[in-house]
């Protein structure tokens, strides 16, 4: 890349709450920060996705790359890899006409990315299958997948407090019993970190045992039964 070239941003945080905290967002932006210093190039504009990465629609990469197409700058991101699993990123990418670099593999190219995006297709839906299929094996043992109402029957029932905490232990026990297998999937896959498992068991579309959002919480209190 020459000196004084021009580069548009883009950057992608998976969720909205990661969004608005910042979480990870900072970092793609020093990175490529770094990278505009160390080139002499100028940012043009930044363009910031608060998304999920499964879905296809991204309309600020399709703002990124439009700018960049009639400035003719160079499209920026921070991390190849962080998106390597999204396959209508790396298409849009691939057939937008646009000159790009990522700053994790400056030496990727539109080969590069079209193979990328296969094999992205191809792990999406082995996920998406052994999840379904997890599933499916705890919904066959008649298992409901966190039964949240269990406890609040027994206390409508009136029932003591020693069989409601039996009923509340049972529950969560067979919660993290029916997830073992997606989180065993999720761990050999490289996400390992407390907050990286919250955000795959979000982006698979399985609730929390309370029908609520995966967080670093819920997520060590799960690990804990497993």
């Amino acid at each position: 890349m020459a000196a004084g070239q021009r580069l548009v941003a883009y950057e992608r945080v998976s969720t909205a709450r990661q969004g608005a905290s910042g979480l990870g967002l900072e970092a793609q932006r020093k990175v490529i920060e770094d990278f505009a210093v160390s080139r002499g190039a100028e940012v043009l504009a930044r363009f910031t996705e608060v998304e999920s990465g499964r879905k296809a629609d991204r309309p600020e990469l399709l703002k990124a790359l439009h700018l960049a197409k009639v400035t003719g700058a160079t499209l920026v991101i921070a991390k190849l890899d962080r998106l390597s699993r999204n396959a209508a990123f790396l298409l849009a990418l691939r057939d937008s006409g646009v000159r790009f670099v990522a700053v994790d593999m400056p030496e990727a190219n539109d080969l590069t990315v079209g193979i990328m995006a296969l094999v992205a297709q191809a792990e999406r839906e082995a996920i998406s299958r052994r999840t379904k299929e997890a599933l499916a094996v705890a919904k066959a043992r008649g298992v409901k997948l966190g039964n949240p109402n269990g406890a609040e029957s027994l206390r409508r029932a009136k029932k003591g407090g020693a069989a409601l905490r039996a009923t509340v232990t049972a529950n969560a026990a067979a919660f993290a019993a029916d997830l073992a297998p997606v989180l065993a999937d999720i761990r050999a896959a490289g996400h390992t970190s407390l907050r990286a498992i919250a955000a795959e068991l979000t982006s698979r579309g399985i609730q929390s045992r309370r029908r609520g959002a995966w967080g670093v919480g819920n997520v060590r209190g799960l690990l804990t039964k497993v």
